[in-house]
């Protein structure tokens, strides 16, 4: 079972295994949870949740959550909403790359400089998420 308080914020990425997309996904949230906001998050294996576990459902359903899908399917979000979790926000690589027109990823098995840049950029805007999450529960009363 997952060690966590209830101010925790999920961060849940596709699985998109063979994809480069569902890579970048998952590698921004361990960005987040292993190297940007530690403290503040935790990741949540989505094929449990799919599988219906009673810890992982239990756990998307007391934590707010943040989904990061690698495809316009949004398995993670639909998944998070599913299961009766609160979704704060959703993301979806396929919408970073608007901005990356041209970039070369990389493959499902490695990104290349293109692939970290666009993991980092998203990693970076769902810790922003964490962050204002937690300043507004210290301000509210």
């Amino acid at each position: 079972m997952m060690e966590t308080d209830k101010q925790t914020v999920l961060v849940i990425p596709c699985s998109g295994i063979g994809k480069v997309h569902g890579l970048i996904s998952r590698e921004a949230t361990y960005l987040v949870t292993d190297e940007l906001a530690p403290g503040q998050t935790q990741t949540q294996c989505l094929a449990l949740l799919v599988k219906g576990d009673a810890d992982a459902v239990t756990a998307v359903q007391s934590h707010p959550c943040i989904t990061i899908d690698g495809c316009p399917k949004a398995c993670a979000q639909k998944n998070v909403e599913i299961a009766g979790g609160t979704l704060v926000k959703s993301v979806r690589v396929v919408d970073a790359f608007k901005t990356h027109r041209g970039a070369e990823p990389g493959s499902a098995s490695g990104l290349t400089n293109d692939g970290w840049t666009i993991a980092r950029e998203i990693a970076e805007a769902v810790t922003a998420e964490v962050i204002s999450r937690i300043a507004d529960r210290e301000v509210a009363p």
